[in-house]
C-alpha cells in the first residue's frame, strides 16, 4: 500500500512520490529563539520527528533541515527587555531549544541552519527578485510586490483582493500595496545590521526560510512542513519568494500540524495560556508527552490537560508491563542470537494506518491490540515452543512500533502514581499533626515545599486533597 499524505496545497490525499527516490528532502520551520518553546510548539516538532522516523523505517534516505530564526523583532525586543544583546538572547535560547528537544527524544535535524549565517544567500535572492520585477527598494527597505506574483494565495486558497494584512505584515506608506511584505529592513538605531546593496539592515522573516531551504535542499524539494498557523502569511510568502526567483515549483508537498489547545483555546505565548516543555517535563515523562501528542492525528486539534497526560502515562505503563512480563515469563533475555520474525499481521495493520497520512491514532490502536494479545498469551499457565516464539516476536514488534513513535526507550512514568499518592498523603498527615500541635511553621513548610515540587494542597471540611500543578 503506497504512503498517502494530505497536501495543503491541493487539499487532497496524494500518493507520496519523492522527486529522487529513495532520497527524501524535508524542510521544517524551526523556532524563533527568544524564549523557551512551549508544549504547543513541541507537538509540531514531535510530529516532524515522527514523519522522519517513519520514512526512514520504510527505507527512505531522509535529508531533514530545520532552521533557527536567530534574528527577528521578537529577539530584539526581548534583548531590550533584558538589557543584553540580541546575540546573547539567540544563543541562550538556541541552547535551550536543543536541550529541550533532546529531553523530548527529538532527533536533531541533519541540518540546523541559522539565519545569521546565511545573510549573503538572502541578499542574493532579493537581488534576483528585484531584477525580475517581483520586488522593489523604498528608502532603504525592500518589499515583495505580491501582485507581481500570479500564484499568490494558492497555498492558503485566498484571493488577494479579499486579503487583509495579517500577522507580521505591517501597513507602511513606503509600500506600493498594503499586502507587500518586507524582504529587507533598513537598520534602526541600536539594532543589529548587515551591509547590503540597499544599505545597512537585516532580512525579513520570510526570506530567511526561502533562502536557507534552497541553499540546502535545492530549488525544488519534497516536503515543507510546519504548524497550521504558518500557512499564511509565512509559507505563502516563502512560495512567492522562491518561485518568483527560480520560476520552479518550491515544495512538492505541504504538511501542516494542527494547534495544541489549552482550555479550548490555541496555546500561544501571545495569549499567555502556554506551558513550556521544561515545565511539563517536571511533571511528566518525555514518553508520556510523546504518547499523548502522537495518540491523535496530526491534523486534528488536541487539548492539553493533566487528565490526558495521566491517561497517556497509564497506557504507556500497560505496554511497559507487557514488555517486562515477557522477559519474566521467558526467564531469559528476548534479544538472543536466534532470528525472530515480526508479527506480520500487526505490522501490516500498523503500516496501513501510518500510510494513510500518518494516522498515528489508528497505529497506536494496533500497538495496543498487540499488547492485549500478548497479555492473553502471558496469562496461560504453560507455553509451547510456538507460544515462546510468538512472545519473542511480539516483543520485537512492539519495540519496532515504539521506535517509530520514540517510545519504549526508558521508563514509562516519571514517577509511579501509586507511590507518589502514598508519599503525598503521608506528608499531608504529618502536616495535619503539626497543625494540631500548633506547629504552623512546619505545616506551612510542608505546603510550600510541595508547591515547589508541583503539588497543590486543597483544604476542605472533608479533609485535604492534592493535585499536580504546572508551574
Amino acid at each position: 500500500m503506497p504512503l498517502k499524505i494530505y497536501n495543503t496545497m491541493t487539499r487532497q490525499l496524494e500518493e507520496f512520490q519523492p522527486l529522487n527516490p529513495p532520497q527524501v528532502t524535508i524542510y521544517a520551520c524551526g523556532p524563533t529563539v527568544y524564549n523557551y518553546f512551549h508544549i504547543g510548539n513541541g507537538r509540531t516538532f514531535l510530529v516532524y520527528d515522527m514523519f522522519r522516523r517513519y520514512l526512514e523505517y520504510k527505507g527512505y534516505l531522509v535529508t531533514f533541515a530545520q532552521n533557527l530564526t536567530d534574528i527577528e523583532d521578537k529577539i530584539i525586543n526581548r534583548a531590550h527587555e533584558e538589557g543584553v544583546s540580541p546575540e546573547a538572547i539567540s544563543k541562550k535560547y538556541t541552547r535551550a531549544f536543543f536541550d529541550d528537544s533532546n529531553a523530548l527524544g527529538i532527533m536533531p535535524a541533519d541540518i540546523h541552519p541559522r539565519a545569521t549565517d546565511h545573510i549573503p544567500e538572502m541578499v542574493e535572492l532579493i537581488r534576483k527578485l528585484i531584477a525580475k520585477g517581483k520586488a522593489y527598494e523604498s528608502e532603504g527597505d525592500v518589499y515583495y510586490s505580491v501582485r507581481a506574483f500570479e500564484g499568490y494565495g494558492k497555498l492558503s486558497h485566498r484571493k488577494l483582493n479579499d486579503m487583509k494584512a495579517g500577522a507580521r505584515i505591517n501597513v507602511d506608506e513606503k509600500k506600493k500595496d498594503p499586502m507587500d511584505f518586507a524582504l529587507w529592513k533598513k537598520a534602526k538605531p541600536g539594532e543589529p545590521f548587515w551591509e547590503s546593496p540597499w544599505g545597512a539592515g537585516r532580512p525579513g522573516w520570510h526570506i530567511e526560510c526561502s533562502a536557507m531551504s534552497i541553499r540546502y535542499l535545492g530549488e525544488t524539494f519534497d516536503i515543507h512542513c510546519g504548524g497550521e498557523d504558518l500557512v499564511f502569511p509565512h509559507h505563502e510568502n516563502e512560495i512567492a519568494q522562491a518561485e518568483g526567483a527560480t520560476d520552479k515549483p518550491f515544495a512538492k508537498y505541504w504538511m501542516h500540524v494542527a494547534f495544541l489547545k489549552m482550555g479550548g483555546e490555541k496555546m500561544s505565548k501571545s495569549l499567555g495560556n502556554f506551558v513550556t516543555v521544561r515545565e511539563a517535563l517536571k511533571l511528566y515523562s518525555a514518553e508520556a508527552i510523546r504518547y499523548f501528542m502522537l495518540s491523535s492525528h496530526y491534523r486534528s486539534p488536541l487539548d492539553f490537560s493533566e487528565e490526558s497526560l495521566k491517561e497517556a502515562n497509564a497506557a504507556l505503563q500497560r505496554a511497559y508491563n507487557c514488555l517486562e512480563n515477557i522477559k519474566l515469563k521467558l526467564g531469559s533475555p528476548t534479544g538472543d542470537t536466534e532470528e525472530i520474525p515480526l508479527i506480520t499481521e500487526s505490522v501490516a495493520a500498523f503500516d496501513a494506518a501510518m500510510e494513510e497520512d500518518f494516522n498515528t491514532s489508528r497505529a497506536m490502536a494496533v500497538l495496543f491490540e498487540l499488547v492485549t494479545a500478548l497479555n492473553q498469551k502471558l496469562a496461560e499457565k504453560t507455553l509451547s515452543a510456538e507460544d515462546i516464539t510468538y512472545l519473542k516476536s511480539g516483543e520485537k514488534t512492539l519495540r519496532l512500533f515504539g521506535s517509530i513513535f520514540g517510545l519504549f526507550g526508558g521508563q514509562a512514568a516519571k514517577e509511579d502514581e501509586n507511590t507518589l499518592d502514598g508519599v503525598v498523603k503521608l506528608l499531608i498527615q504529618l502536616r495535619q499533626e503539626a497543625r494540631a500541635r500548633k506547629d504552623y511553621a512546619t505545616a506551612d513548610k510542608v505546603r510550600n515545599e510541595l508547591t515547589q515540587l508541583g503539588i497543590s494542597l486543597e483544604d476542605s471540611p472533608q479533609g485535604t486533597n492534592w493535585k499536580r500543578i504546572l508551574q
